[in-house]
């Protein structure tokens, strides 16, 4: 079976930094594009980043770009969000996800999903 399972999550001040990682298992991760969402209590799944199958293209929401970073290792079957620069409006679950049809911002379009990791960042 298909599992995706973050880590990295964490308490941080404003302005801190933390790294998350998603290990994938049971798919051919080379084949997939990925994606992170991010939801915060009471509030749908939001769109944070993907990368595409060879990490030649990314994509980022408004919100975190310049300061958030996606990557990958297909060699390692993990993909990487490194959060700069982090302010309270970025406290939420973080879950990472596996699309195997294109690169989108759009929740349903993906068909694997982790079990999230939650980052809080305190002012």
């Amino acid at each position: 079976q298909v599992q995706l399972v973050e880590s990295g999550g964490g308490v941080v001040q404003t302005g801190g930094a933390l790294r998350l990682s998603c290990a994938a298992s049971g798919l051919t991760f080379s084949a997939y594009v990925m994606g992170w969402f991010r939801q915060a209590p009471g509030k749908a799944h939001e769109f944070v980043a993907a990368i595409s199958l060879s990490g030649g293209s990314t994509y980022y929401a408004d919100s975190v770009k310049g300061r958030f970073t996606i990557s990958r290792d297909n060699a390692k079957n993990t993909v990487y969000l490194q959060m700069n620069s982090l302010k309270p409006e970025d406290t939420a679950v973080y879950f990472c996800a596996a699309n195997r049809l294109v690169l989108t911002t759009t929740p349903d379009s993906y068909n694997y999903w982790g079990q999230g990791t939650q980052v809080t960042v305190s002012s």
